[in-house]
């Protein structure tokens, strides 16, 4: 059972959209908290303690949709199970890394430096991934 796990493409696309959509909703619950502690129901209320909890859900949620439909894009071309750790590495322990920074505050630290990093780096291996996949079909098959 476990082999298959880790050997599937599919079922490890799984993983990495569980365990982002997990993130997603800790955010979630990050500016929930941000929005009853400071009475807030709309928008930030002009508070600005409430920038970074939402601007962390708000950013998680411009990135990760677009990443995982490049690891699910993946597999019917070709593409290999290293490709999906490829993108889902970089993407979850990116996102972990920017939602931990970027919620404790607006100001510039290091883990949103590296979680944004981390980011673009799985956009990248994804996007050169896919056009590899496009472009030269017959390295899927080799």
């Amino acid at each position: 059972m476990l082999s298959y796990v880790y050997e599937s493409g599919f079922a490890m696309v799984a993983f990495y959209t569980a365990i982002n959509a997990l993130i997603m909703l800790i955010l979630a619950l990050l500016v929930t908290r941000a929005r009853v502690k400071n009475q807030v129901e709309i928008g930030d209320g002009g508070k600005p303690e409430m920038t970074g909890p939402l601007r962390a859900h708000a950013n998680n949620t411009e990135y990760v949709p677009t990443a995982l439909l490049l690891m699910w894009a993946l597999l019917p071309i070709g593409g290999s199970v290293w490709m999906v750790h490829g993108i889902g590495l970089p993407l979850t322990i990116g996102r972990l890394l920017h939602g931990f920074g970027l919620s404790r505050g607006i100001g510039t630290s290091s883990p949103r430096f590296l979680g944004v990093m981390l980011t673009w780096i799985a956009y990248i291996v994804g996007i050169v991934s896919l056009l590899w996949l496009v472009f030269f079909p017959q390295a899927a098959a080799s």
